[in-house]
């Protein structure tokens, strides 16, 4: 492709499973591998949990470079399909190349601590016991439902609406549409809301009603902060990733695809 980089320094990130220590194994020799701290990009071997986890861990270092997945987990949806006797670097170098923007959460816990987490799924709000959640949501600063009575409530952005947030009947969002999807998780009350679509640009806070009769955890991806009393969420611009796909099995493909799944 006219203007894509060609990546020469190649890391590779594996994951525990044995199947991609496997593979591992089978590529040491196929490429001079060199240190991610020199690289230009990064093979990820593993599944859709091991290719979070590398983001994350780059998201926390700033360090952020190109990340091209192979599938050696369960459902691969942020990888490619694993071919044995392919030309793994020549594959990515033919890759095509996906912009996903993470969201930033900022939690506010019951005891005045801040939190800071990013996530490339979604940021969801969970009770923490048997009592329903009671939560107040404001988009831009206008409350839009002052006491969501329900398991809890989710932000999703396109990468991840095929994710936690198509499990609770949210909307798929093709990866170019710059929205949010705002789902509820089990909701009470109101009964007949069913979530909103937004655009990407809006902020999302969170306000926990009755926070220490009802606890709820906020959680970014993985990581969770427990017993929050407000939480907000926009898109983070500053920390725009790159995901390197074979052309045909790029992730806005599988997302419109996932829509005709029955």
């Amino acid at each position: 492709m006219a203007g894509q980089p060609t990546y020469e320094r190649l890391a590779l990130a594996i994951s525990n499973s044995a199947l991609a220590q496997d593979t591992a194994a089978a590529l040491r020799d196929a490429h001079d591998w060199v240190p991610q701290e020199e690289a230009e990009a990064v093979v990820a071997l593993g599944g859709d949990g091991f290719m979070l986890q590398t983001l994350h861990k780059m998201l926390d270092s700033g360090r952020i470079l190109p990340v091209y997945g192979v599938n050696r987990g369960t459902m691969g949806f942020l990888m490619n399909k694993h071919r044995p006797k392919g030309a793994l670097v020549e594959r990515v170098n033919r890759s095509r190349p996906v912009a996903v923007a993470p969201l930033r959460m900022e939690a506010v816990t019951q005891d005045g601590e801040h939190r800071i987490e990013c996530a490339l799924n979604e940021v969801s709000l969970l009770r923490e016991t048997r009592q329903t959640a009671k939560i107040e949501i404001l988009v831009d600063g206008k409350t839009r439902i002052e006491e969501l009575v329900a398991d809890g409530v989710l932000v999703a952005t396109p990468a991840g609406s095929t994710a936690y947030n198509l499990s609770a009947n949210g909307p798929i969002l093709p990866l170019d549409s710059q929205l949010l999807a705002l789902t509820p998780i089990s909701a009470f009350r109101p009964r007949r809301w069913r979530g909103a679509i937004l655009p990407d640009r809006a902020k999302v806070t969170f306000r926990i009603n009755e926070p220490s009769k009802r606890p709820v955890a906020a959680v970014a991806d993985q990581k969770e902060v427990r017993d929050v009393a407000e939480v907000h969420v926009e898109i983070a611009r500053d920390s725009e990733l790159t995901l390197l796909f074979d052309k045909g099995h790029a992730l806005d493909d599988r997302i419109v695809a996932e829509q005709f799944v029955v």
